[in-house]
């Protein structure tokens, strides 16, 4: 190992990284709690260049409970060797931020077990665990491959959202609105079925916290894919 890529060393290159208004904006904005250093994601990238991946560092970042050192660790984890207990204790922790719905949702969407944690969480109590499992099963509707897609099963889910995204909490909302775009834009043989369940769920409103988020329209979204020819086209890496 790189003797600069120890916990120790990473929380110091990170506290000089970060910037009192960077700081500021995630937590006023945000939910950002202490500890926090407020590293812009751009200056966190020629660590992950150095690093590249390593499993347990990844680990023993995010247990710090440092978000910047959160957000790194989903960056450098080893996806395809994260067990599902270590998937469960990252989305306990992912309180807010971009750990639920990027985060987490990536590494478990690059695990061997993403459709399984993914559909245990949409069933938690706790919002941030609800948008990570919806996010996680978007983030495989733009990986995986049709034919490794659960179709009859992802059908129910679009019926489940039409009924309940209205009654649901913003972020969850958020992030089945998100489930919605990932399914009509990565799976071309349920666009139509997304544009109908647009149509009937109408517009949907969502507030994040006091920042400039917006929730995507579910019919302009696609129609802009569409125009580009994007539709159906999967992604390898979805990691930013």
């Amino acid at each position: 190992m790189n003797a600069q890529n120890t916990v120790g060393n990473i929380l110091k290159e990170l506290g000089k990284l970060g910037t009192p208004s960077t700081k500021r904006m995630l937590m006023n904005n945000h939910g950002i709690k202490e500890p926090c250093f407020g590293v812009k994601i751009g200056d966190m990238k020629p660590i992950v260049k150095r690093i590249e991946s390593d499993y347990q560092l990844a680990l023993d970042l995010y247990a710090t409970g440092n978000y910047d050192a959160m957000y790194l660790a989903g960056l450098i984890a080893e996806d395809e060797r994260m067990t599902k207990k270590d998937l469960q204790q990252w989305a306990k922790k992912a309180y807010g931020g971009s750990l639920p719905g990027y985060t987490v949702a990536w590494v478990a969407a690059g695990s061997r077990h993403g459709w399984e944690m993914g559909l245990k969480w949409i069933e938690s109590p706790k919002a941030h665990v609800a948008a990570a499992g919806w996010s996680t099963l978007a983030c495989l509707m733009g990986m995986n491959p049709d034919e490794e897609i659960d179709l009859p099963h992802v059908k129910k889910l679009i019926e489940r959202i039409i009924k309940t995204i209205h009654e649901v909490p913003d972020l969850v909302r958020y992030w089945m609105n998100g489930f919605l775009i990932a399914v009509g834009c990565g799976v071309s043989s349920l666009t139509d079925t997304i544009k109908k369940a647009a149509q009937k769920i109408g517009p949907v409103k969502v507030y994040l916290g006091n920042n400039q988020c917006k929730t995507p329209s579910i019919e302009d979204y696609i129609l802009k894919v569409e125009q580009r020819g994007g539709i159906g086209k999967k992604r390898k890496n979805i990691k930013c």
